[in-house]
């Protein structure tokens, strides 16, 4: 029995200006005719109409869909496929935006080329965790916000509205074929949402280098893993990803025209993708499918949307105080070497309050939401919320302890108000 890991990321281009350099990508892939999924507050913004005029100079047709739903749900990425098998037929995909176009695009390749429904594909128990049933078509990503990470990854996140949980689709063959990240997409981001997306990175990039160890976890037969627990290579990015972010958050959510902090930021969230697409995440992460899921009217500022939603790092940076309080004893190392990256002053604390409090400072000066409480939730509420988060199988796996719900619970309850 071998005691190995995969460790894969997708070619990347990375620069300013690198944006406009899609369309001789797409040529070389032989691609005629392609998607480019895009949602309408970055279509307002400009890049996915210069993405698709880089495609057209290249000779390429370019159909633009726009209609993709902030927080992509089963029925969006439904309707999305919908519209492709209608526009269609195309011999790549183009993503421009945050996740959500990333994991759209991701999601509408597989069901064009595999057919069937989302539920085939998701994550078990939610869904039917099938593999896909044919390849899926090129993918070439373009993030515009520095967080997700999806341009790295082989993961898409569906939200599961009737059920009020958050779920994903995992396997190896929905990683993009080629990322261009282009730092100057982010200027024009809002103060919440580079802070958000800031703590997505954060979370990767935490969970990934305190994840269970490569060496516990059983082998596993090709395709069927996407992620293989902590090991050396993912580290190394991980550990980076959190300097910049020491160095670069603060200055990027507060002076959002400062190119050298965007640029590490967009630098990080790459590094944190790299890092937790191949070693994983765990609690947190877990944990903010149903934080998300179950959102009763809370809007935060900055998104362009007329919907009650919880963006994906705000949901994950709620629990992460708590989770690294509760995961210090796995591996106390690993949570002293991060506190001591992300803010050296709290050497001076003892050693399982350092990580913890270098993220409440950090969340305060961004000014992402204090806890649970801030975006709708009490105490009644924490028991749907630990049943969701171990709905999350496949991610708590990953968990460096096997989390029972009093653990999560207890976890939940210290997460209500983290300062």
């Amino acid at each position: 029995m071998s005691i190995a890991f995969d460790w894969t990321a997708p070619s990347l281009r990375i620069g300013e200006g690198c944006i406009d350099e899609v369309g001789g990508e797409l040529a070389a892939l032989g691609a005629r005719r392609v998607l480019l999924f895009t949602d309408a507050g970055v279509r307002a913004a400009g890049w996915p109409d210069r993405v698709a005029e880089s495609a057209r100079s290249a000779g390429i047709d370019c159909v633009v869909y726009d209609q993709v739903r902030i927080e992509p749900d089963d029925a969006s990425i439904t309707s999305a496929v919908e519209h492709a098998r209608d526009l269609g037929p195309f011999q790549a995909v183009v993503a421009v935006g945050g996740g959500s176009s990333i994991d759209t695009a991701k999601a509408v390749s597989l069901l064009l080329t595999s057919g069937g429904v989302v539920h085939d594909y998701l994550n078990a128990p939610l869904g039917r965790a099938q593999p896909p049933r044919a390849p899926l078509l090129p993918l070439v990503a373009v993030p515009t916000t520095a967080g997700t990470g999806s341009e790295c990854t082989a993961v898409a996140v569906v939200d599961l509205r009737d059920r009020q949980v958050k779920t994903g689709i995992s396997h190896p063959s929905l990683r993009p074929t080629r990322a261009f990240v282009d730092p100057q997409v982010t200027v024009s981001l809002p103060p919440g949402v580079t802070a958000a997306s800031g703590m997505d990175v954060l979370g990767h990039a935490l969970e990934a280098y305190t994840a269970r160890p490569y060496t516990s976890l059983p082998p596993a037969k090709p395709g069927e893993r996407v992620y293989w627990g902590a090991n050396p290579i993912s580290d190394v990015w991980v550990e980076q990803a959190l300097a910049l972010l020491a160095r670069a958050l603060r200055q990027a959510v507060t002076r959002g025209d400062d190119l050298a902090a965007r640029t590490a930021v967009m630098l990080a969230a790459t590094y944190a993708g790299m890092g937790f697409g191949n070693a994983g995440v765990h609690i947190p992460h877990a944990a903010a499918y149903p934080i998300a899921g179950q959102v009763r009217d809370y809007k935060p500022a900055g998104y362009p949307t007329d919907h009650p939603m919880i963006p994906h790092g705000q949901a994950v940076s709620l629990t992460t105080p708590a989770t690294f309080r509760t995961t210090f004893p796995t591996s106390p190392e690993r949570h002293v070497r991060a506190a001591e990256i992300l803010d050296p002053t709290t050497v001076d604390l003892d050693p399982p309050e350092r990580l913890p409090t270098a993220l409440v400072r950090l969340m305060r000066d961004i000014r992402v939401p204090s806890g649970l409480a801030e975006v709708g939730y009490g105490e009644n509420d924490l028991d749907t919320l630990v049943a969701g988060t171990l709905q999350q199988e496949r991610i708590l796996a990953l968990a460096p302890l096997p989390p029972t719900s009093e653990d999560l619970h207890q976890i939940m309850a210290s997460s209500l108000h983290n300062w």
